[in-house]
C-alpha cells in the first residue's frame, strides 16, 4: 500500500483542466501550482487515456460533430468582427 496523497481529487482535477484548456505546458503550470513537473505530467497523461475515471463520460462522436460545428461557427463570427475591425482602424476619419 502506497503513502496517502498529500493532494485532493479536486485539486487534481483542478490542475489537469487547467492543463488541458490553456494550452501551457504542464511545466508551467507545474511551477506554478507547487507541483512536481512528472506528477502532474502523470496525471495529465492518466485523464487522457481514461476520462471517465475522473468522472467524464467520452463524448460520443454526434458529440464532437457538434462542438466542431459550434466552433467552426464561433471562427466564423470572430473571423468577421476581425475584418469589421480592420476595416474601421484603415478607413480615414471624417472630420
Amino acid at each position: 500500500m502506497g503513502r496517502p496523497s498529500r493532494f485532493t481529487p479536486e485539486f487534481k482535477r483542478a490542475a489537469v483542466d487547467l492543463v488541458l484548456s490553456s494550452g501551457r505546458p504542464v511545466n508551467d503550470v507545474a511551477r506554478e501550482l507547487g507541483v512536481g513537473n512528472e506528477i502532474l505530467r502523470n496525471w495529465v497523461n492518466k485523464r487522457r487515456r481514461r476520462p471517465e475515471v475522473d468522472g467524464q463520460v467520452p463524448a460520443t462522436p454526434a458529440d464532437k460533430d457538434a462542438e466542431i460545428a459550434r466552433l467552426r461557427a464561433q471562427v466564423a463570427e470572430l473571423q468577421q468582427e476581425s475584418l469589421i475591425l480592420r476595416k474601421a482602424l484603415t478607413q480615414p476619419t471624417a472630420a
